[in-house]
């Protein structure tokens, strides 16, 4: 392009601040954030002047009508995440959405659809995909070294972390707790190595038991009175393909480690776990391991963020697709649905 490409911020709190704004502003002279949007118009200002950004606005739509943009970050509650991104579709914006992608599947099947209909890119920000290690899986994987992915695991268990600011614990705002926070970049991980298979059945237990009472934080002290998500998620989901997935997250459980994520896949020619990367396999009549002897360091947000800028410049499809976005949302609302039932969902 012979400008640059104009952004603009939607939502003005910790995940704006921390990785997109610095990550666009990282980008160079072919991008520049010109705006910013909040609902709280004093932190729209506050945000604008700490990344000197010329414009902020309460109202999202009057910067969309207004400031000629290019692309959005979308990084609001997750209840305003459809809407915004629509609206920004239909301004004409290419959008990069925080995960997950909306409240529910049907919201995110027109987030799809519009973004189709208007010929702009819509991806979601699952950073977890540009993890060194994850792009190595994949590439093994794609070379057929694992052979038949038919079964995976996955889980994001923390001990005693429940945020303790924003919006996570309201369940209004968010539509869910750990499941949707934190477990979802392990699903979505666990979906994207596996080639996002169709579900079929998802089967699902949420529980909320150390949430609701007062306790050792270890990410700040959260507000246990009015704590109305689940603390503990846990699933399986099986596949059209015949594959299937396990699949566990916590803010917090009476287990060993503080912190802990890993995802494990199975192939008939391999298998591997992250993090970190270990690959299993059997060659020449011999059991062997395989890790990696160097691991780039990087910042997987500012990656994100500036794959997203490059699709833009290069007509090119994100990692993280639309069609992808509908498929993890189904299954977020069938474990939710099959939580409050105690029977399986067919989707």
């Amino acid at each position: 392009m012979s400008k640059p490409i104009r952004i603009g911020i939607i939502g003005a709190g910790g995940i704006a601040r921390g990785a997109h704004i610095p990550s666009y502003q990282s980008y160079g002279r072919d991008v520049e954030v010109v705006s910013v949007s909040n609902h709280n118009k004093e932190k729209a200002v506050e945000c604008a002047e700490q990344f000197s950004i010329p414009h902020a606005y309460e109202n999202e739509q009057q910067m969309l009508d207004e400031m000629d943009l290019d692309a959005v970050s979308i990084c609001t509650p997750n209840k305003f995440h459809a809407a915004q991104a629509i609206a920004a579709l239909k301004a004409g914006c290419h959008v990069l959405c925080e995960k997950p992608p909306a409240m529910t599947a049907e919201e995110a099947e027109t987030m799809a659809w519009e973004a189709e209909k208007a010929g702009r890119i819509l991806t979601y920000g699952f950073h977890f995909r540009f993890q060194p290690e994850v792009e190595s899986l994949k590439k093994f994987i794609d070379g057929h070294e694992l052979g038949e992915i038919y079964a995976a695991k996955t889980h994001y268990n923390r001990r005693r972390g429940i945020p303790g600011w924003g919006v996570f614990t309201d369940k209004e705002l968010q539509g869910g707790g750990t499941l949707i926070d934190n477990g979802v970049h392990m699903l979505d991980t666990a979906l994207y190595l596996m080639g996002y298979p169709k579900p079929k059945t998802v089967l699902g237990a949420t529980y909320q038991k150390i949430g609701h009472r007062p306790g050792v934080g270890l990410m700040g002290e959260w507000d246990d009175e009015n704590f109305s998500v689940e603390d503990m998620a846990r699933g399986m989901i099986t596949f059209e393909n015949g594959s299937s997935l396990m699949f566990e997250s916590t803010f917090a459980a009476n287990i060993e480690e503080l912190s802990s994520k890993k995802v494990s896949i199975v192939g008939d020619q391999g298998g591997a776990d992250l993090f970190p990367l270990k690959i299993y396999q059997e060659k020449y009549d011999t059991l062997v391991d395989t890790t990696p002897a160097y691991v780039e360091k990087r910042d997987v947000h500012e990656s994100l963020v500036h794959d997203f800028i490059k699709c833009i410049v290069h007509d090119k499809q994100p990692v993280s697709t639309p069609s992808e976005g509908v498929l993890i949302q189904q299954i977020i609302q069938a474990l939710y649905e099959s939580a409050k039932t105690g029977e399986a969902v067919n989707i």
